[in-house]
């Protein structure tokens, strides 16, 4: 009989359960709303990244279905030969004016939006400088790249400057970070940062990803948030996060955007988006402009839940933003809280390593702007009951 050349990935699973450290997929099934079902069990929804309720906003719902009735599920091929539409140029067109860049390229999602650009615009002689705690998108674009890769600690200016003072005079250099960190929902330093891309003369990048739709002027983002528009040479977005949808785009110069169609694999190898998708997205930037009241609630949300957990003794680390993670160091403990949390009807997905550092797992949180005071009061609660509970906190 032939032996089983996958063995080890049991091995490995059965690893994972023994450290406390194995996780089922949850199952959604309604709608992704502040309270719905996982699992069968009605829960707060603190894991979800739809920031601004638009993935059951009514407008988008309407604008994809006619979207699916006039020009039907699929475009049929990649946008390179026959699978770009009207609707698509559209969407990039909106985009582009909202951004206030030159041109926008829409790609199937932010993964491959920043791992197909990284790849697409660097060589094995050229250089990545790039904060730790970067996207896995972005490591892996650099990798890709085969450029040289430099790390530098998390929002150290002074450390990314000693990086850039000892590279080798006329390589190409990318210094590149996300907006806000996904898993500690801070800020990255972007002035002190575009200062030295310009001190340097790197090519700038941000990822955007959960800043899209929640900093700035009707959710523009950290670079709107900042004012440092023109210092950025490629911006990355999300259409999958705030913008309730699906996919994830480049904004910069119609140069890198065309050179973009020419280069950037993911672009180049995958069917372009559904009209459906095109349209729900073009119908949220209309929400964006039109209906600034929801980012104005999210942030009151956010300021509310935040100073509830921070008035129980939970450690919150340096959140600034609607991502506030429950931090409490060992993998295990994370996961206990995060199911204990879910019992009691609270739905805060449990992270531990390889996601974040082996002394840094978390629960992370994210409120949105249809939560309700009473739900986030009732989410509270969980916490402090469960959290007492696990000894995290005291009385």
């Amino acid at each position: 009989m032939r032996s089983d050349p996958l063995a080890y990935v049991a091995a490995e699973l059965e690893a994972l359960k023994q450290q406390g450290l194995y996780r089922p997929l949850r199952v959604l099934e309604d709608e992704q709303r502040p309270t719905t079902t996982f699992d069968h069990r009605q829960v707060v929804n603190l894991s979800s990244n739809n920031y601004l309720g638009l993935t059951t906003h009514p407008r988008l719902r309407d604008r994809a279905i006619e979207a699916v009735r006039r020009l039907g599920v699929g475009s049929g091929s990649v946008r390179t030969i026959a699978g770009t539409m009207d609707i698509h140029l559209e969407l990039e067109r909106r985009l582009a004016a909202f951004k206030q860049t030159e041109a926008v390229v829409v790609f199937q999602s932010g993964f491959t939006a920043n791992a197909g650009t990284v790849s697409s615009i660097l060589t094995k002689d050229d250089i990545v400088v790039s904060d730790e705690l970067n996207h896995a998108s972005i490591i892996d674009g650099a990798r890709l790249s085969r450029a040289t890769i430099k790390v530098f600690p998390h929002k150290d200016v002074d450390a990314a400057r000693q990086v850039l003072r000892g590279l080798p005079a006329g390589r190409r250099t990318l210094l590149i970070t996300d907006g806000v960190f996904s898993m500690d929902g801070d800020l990255a330093p972007l002035p002190d940062l575009c200062a030295l891309a310009e001190e340097f003369g790197c090519v700038m990048m941000v990822d955007d990803a959960h800043a899209s739709g929640v900093f700035g002027r009707n959710g523009r983002g950290t670079i709107d948030h900042f004012q440092v528009h023109g210092r950025v040479d490629v911006q990355v977005g999300t259409l999958s996060k705030a913008i309730g949808a699906l996919g994830g785009y480049v904004a910069g110069s119609r140069a890198l955007i065309e050179f973009l169609h020419h280069r950037a694999r993911p672009f180049l190898f995958s069917t372009s988006h559904p009209p459906a998708v095109a349209a729900a997205c073009i119908a949220a930037i209309d929400v964006l402009m039109e209906e600034p009241d929801l980012i104005d609630r999210l942030w009151s949300n956010t300021r509310f839940f935040k100073a509830g957990l921070e008035q129980l003794g939970f450690n919150t680390g340096a959140s600034e933003s609607p991502i506030t993670p429950v931090i409490v160091g060992d993998g295990a403990v994370a996961m206990r809280l995060s199911d204990r949390l879910f019992a009691a009807g609270v739905f805060a997905q449990g992270i531990a390593f390889p996601t974040v550092g082996r002394d840094k797992a978390r629960v992370r949180t994210i409120v949105t702007a249809t939560h309700t005071r009473a739900e986030l009061e009732f989410a509270l609660g969980a916490f402090a009951t469960v959290g007492r509970e696990l000894g995290i906190i005291r009385e």
